[in-house]
């Protein structure tokens, strides 16, 4: 479908230009810097796995197609999350909102279980 085209590309857009700021731009803590880089490999491997799902979805049809959906919507949601607080430690040091991290990496696990 083409929201999960979409969603992947801009993700991987996102993924490609955080990793260059954060190789170029940040200094300082080795340790907030590297949970920045865990961040953008997480983006960019499941903004892959969004162009999987927009080919999935083209391929099935009827109900084949809501797991397809559910994995697209858990990879998206767990960007957000898990990518979204690493980045924001990597930034301020500082956990923006306590939980969201593992809260998007249970989403990312889920998203790979809808595509078994």
């Amino acid at each position: 479908m083409a929201i999960w085209l979409f969603l992947g590309a801009v993700n991987g857009l996102v993924a490609v230009a955080a990793g260059a700021y954060g190789w170029h731009s940040l200094a300082g803590d080795d340790g907030a810097r590297k949970m920045f880089e865990i961040g953008v490999q997480y983006q960019m491997g499941h903004a892959l796995a969004l162009l999987a799902v927009a080919w999935l979805a083209t391929r099935l049809e009827g109900r084949g197609r809501v797991p397809v959906h559910v994995a697209g919507g858990a990879f998206t949601l767990g960007i957000i999350l898990f990518s979204g607080t690493l980045y924001a430690f990597g930034l301020t040091g500082l956990v923006p909102v306590e939980g969201a991290a593992p809260a998007g990496g249970m989403l990312l696990m889920i998203g790979w279980l809808e595509l078994m």
